[in-house]
């Protein structure tokens, strides 16, 4: 199966679990790996399964990779993964986890089912994880997000050290389990 590992990163986060899908995904199959300033969205038409990537900003998938997804074609004949990186803690994580996920990373998953559906592209699911932030995230946290230091200092203790091998082999059983759906 020819196979593309498509993202979009800043700090390294969103890269680092590319890296972690294209391993998997390098297992019997034709995949490259590359970032979507590397592509055009046309180039999707060259592969039945793409694996597209972001971080989350402002609760919603990185712009470039937003206007990614409005540039992909209608009826295309690939099939569409999502994943993303975000500095909050997910549903399962946290006391009040949902909440807080729905808040600061809540649109990611409407950002890829949404234009999948308008465009008629087979969305097959997606994966999420935790990422280190930026210090400029870091300081909004930090003013804006959690007021107890207690709390603020137990979450840079967690989120700095994401994703971490534990993150990156669920990345990696996620892109096993799609592409032996298809």
């Amino acid at each position: 199966m020819r196979i593309i590992v498509a993202y979009y990163s800043e700090t390294g986060n969103t890269e680092k679990v590319a890296q972690a899908i294209h391993d998997e995904a390098a297992d019997g199959h034709d995949v490259r790996l590359c970032k979507i300033s590397e592509i055009t969205a046309d180039d999707l038409r060259d592969y039945e399964l793409v694996f597209l990537g972001a971080p989350c900003h402002g609760s919603d998938l990185a712009p470039p990779v937003r206007k990614f997804l409005k540039a992909a074609p209608k009826s295309p004949g690939f099939k569409l993964a999502g994943f993303f990186t975000h500095a909050t803690y997910a549903p399962d994580e946290y006391e009040g986890g949902e909440e807080i996920y729905q808040r600061w990373a809540g649109k990611c998953i409407a950002s890829f089912e949404t234009p999948c559906q308008e465009k008629q592209i087979e969305f097959q699911g997606y994966f999420h994880c935790m990422g280190a932030p930026s210090p400029p995230i870091e300081e909004f946290i930090r003013t804006k997000v959690i007021s107890s230091e207690e709390q603020y200092r137990s979450y840079l203790s967690e989120v700095r050290s994401r994703p971490d091998s534990k993150d990156l082999h669920n990345a990696r059983a996620f892109a096993r389990t799609i592409i032996s759906k298809l």
